[in-house]
């Protein structure tokens, strides 16, 4: 079994399970007439039974086709349901994390800024949250918390928004067009069969974001050490290998693996509907790209702050 590359994926029910066979009573056919049946054997329907069993199959036909409510199973629909609810609610919160920002907006010698209380409080409460929400979904979902995390997160989405808003005024517009390009594209891509998640392609990706994950957490202890290296608003991201910032080279690399990462949650989606898993974990599904998408936008706006600043 797999590992997921978004841990929301751990759950057993997106992963992909060997063909299985019925182990029932074996059956070698029916009986012939005249014959006494044996174990195993079947006595061939009457004319009656074959025209009931008939009807109820044109009526099975004829019935509108059952959905996620009726079979209480996963299915694509009811999942895009699920994650649109879920970025409703990121984006309400989102606009009160922006206007309580916008609240605390005071004039300084280096230009106007804001308080980094919503933004804190969001990040902290979303980062609880999630964590609750991945280790405990493999016993039970639940969506109260999945909300609460959306809402946490879009909290702090809108007010880091602003924030960079200030220092660099239109960029919430470029970096949410860019992200909507980019998510567009990879489910147009994914959704013509032209890319797909692979067993060496993710293990490059493992590869890759623990090497990402151990160069931000440098970053911030240097940045929070003054260190002289990673002077500047973006730290180690500033620096530059000859005309480029060296934030520019990995964001485009981030990106890429960002975009991966979203083709990962579709295939475990799309295995989580084959698996018929239970109706409830469509919420891990809207959960699970909800967190790619909000490290997408992230990742894209810092990118273009960091093109902006030079």
């Amino acid at each position: 079994m797999a590992m997921a590359a978004n841990p929301a994926f751990n759950n057993p029910a997106f992963q992909e399970q060997p063909a299985g066979r019925y182990q029932g009573a074996p059956q070698t056919g029916f009986a012939q007439p005249g014959q006494t049946p044996q174990y195993g054997q079947q006595v061939p329907p009457t004319a009656q039974q074959q025209a009931a069993v008939n009807a109820q199959f044109e009526g099975a036909y004829a019935a509108p086709e059952a959905g996620a409510l009726q079979h209480g199973r996963m299915t694509v629909e009811d999942t895009v349901y699920k994650t649109i609810g879920l970025f409703a609610v990121l984006l309400v919160t989102a606009v009160v994390g922006w206007v309580w920002s916008s609240s605390t907006i005071r004039e300084t010698a280096s230009g106007p800024t804001a308080s980094m209380l919503p933004w804190l409080i969001g990040a902290i409460g979303g980062f609880v949250l999630a964590m609750v929400v991945i280790f405990t979904s493999a016993k039970k979902v639940r969506p109260a918390l999945i909300f609460g995390y959306a809402a946490f997160e879009g909290l702090f989405v809108g007010a880091i928004s602003l924030y960079f808003e200030l220092i660099f005024p239109g960029i919430v517009l470029q970096a949410s067009l860019a992200t909507l390009a980019v998510v567009g594209v990879t489910l147009a891509l994914f959704a013509s069969g032209k890319v797909r998640a692979s067993k060496r392609a993710t293990k490059i990706w493992m590869i890759a974001m623990i090497g990402y994950m151990v160069f931000a957490l440098l970053n911030v202890v240097l940045m929070l050490f003054n260190a002289p290296v990673a002077g500047g608003m973006f730290g180690l991201y500033s620096m530059k290998i000859g005309p480029f910032p060296l934030g520019l080279i990995i964001g485009v690399l981030v990106v890429i693996m960002a975009a991966y990462s979203l083709v990962q949650d579709f295939d475990f989606i799309q295995q989580g509907v084959r698996n018929r898993a239970p109706r409830e974990l469509g919420w891990l599904g809207g959960f699970g790209i909800m967190v790619t998408v909000v490290w997408l936008y992230l990742e894209i706006l810092r990118i273009i702050g960091i093109a902006r600043s030079n």
